[in-house]
């Protein structure tokens, strides 16, 4: 009796992952996907997927690193206490950190406007055969920007390519960006941690509450809390234009996962 053959580990995961993908088809609402989404998994569930996965994970990084043909960049955005921390810090645990850098961009110092946007991106990208996690990421630029013209001031542009059309052009310019990482072997995975405006209050007060996490919460977060509805309307924006791939989406960029996996199995 012939045996069937065994589902690929993506075969065997997509289940849980399609409610939260977005394949860049069809129009892209932001309400339309729930905050409380919870794949047809339970706590319990999901830890079993997670350890296992964990394990798989550093093995895929000691590929990556011995071969030294391909990087990989993992590109986080979100909310104020959206989770983009404690993520980091449950999935990549284990992981070898002389092959894996994580990069958070907070607002961009003097330093850095003195250079075109996608500057402090580009120097901070990973190199062959390393893992680079971008805690926000070159998409701030057409989030916080966008939400705060202030900032768009202090980057000293010529007045005259300051037009109507810039955050059309950005957005080009991002996705030439990850299309030419794409093409020099650097994967690009991106996701966006969806949360609802009740769930951030609770968050925000819990850690108000514990002592150990009071360091993390300032003013400023009530300052930002205050635009969400501009917030949300800007990041559907983003996930809608967001060419090479969605930001939504657990798949690389340029459809190059599977030649990617191929070539790490093969080293």
């Amino acid at each position: 009796m012939s045996k069937k053959p065994s589902k690929s580990l993506a075969q065997e995961l997509d289940r849980y992952i399609t409610p939260f993908r977005h394949d860049g088809s069809g129009k892209f609402h932001l309400k339309a996907y729930k905050t409380n989404e919870r794949g047809d998994l339970d706590k319990e569930k999901a830890q079993e997927i997670l350890d296992a996965n964990k394990k798989r994970l550093v093995e895929f990084q000691e590929k990556l690193y011995a071969q030294g043909r391909w990087s990989l960049l993992i590109v986080r955005q979100g909310m104020d206490a959206g989770g983009k921390d404690s993520a980091i810090k449950a999935i990549f645990e284990g992981i070898n950190p002389q092959g894996c850098e994580v990069h958070a961009f907070k607002q961009p110092s003097t330093k850095e406007l003195d250079h075109d946007f996608l500057w402090r991106h580009a120097i901070a990208l990973p190199e062959r055969g390393h893992i680079g996690i971008f805690n926000r990421s070159h998409y701030e630029e057409c989030l916080v920007t966008r939400v705060h013209p202030e900032i768009l001031a202090k980057e000293k542009l010529p007045q005259k390519l300051v037009t109507k059309n810039i955050w059309k052009e950005r957005f080009e310019d991002i996705s030439a960006f990850e299309r030419y990482l794409c093409r020099n072997g650097t994967v690009v995975l991106k996701f966006f941690l969806n949360l609802s405006r009740e769930e951030q209050r609770e968050r925000f007060l819990e850690r108000l509450e514990d002592p150990s996490k009071q360091w993390k919460f300032s003013m400023d977060d009530i300052k930002e809390r205050a635009l969400w509805p501009r917030y949300q309307a800007v990041y559907q924006d983003i996930v809608r234009r967001a060419r090479s791939g969605d930001l939504a989406s657990p798949r690389p960029a340029c459809g190059e996962r599977s030649e990617f996996k191929r070539s790490l199995n093969s080293g």
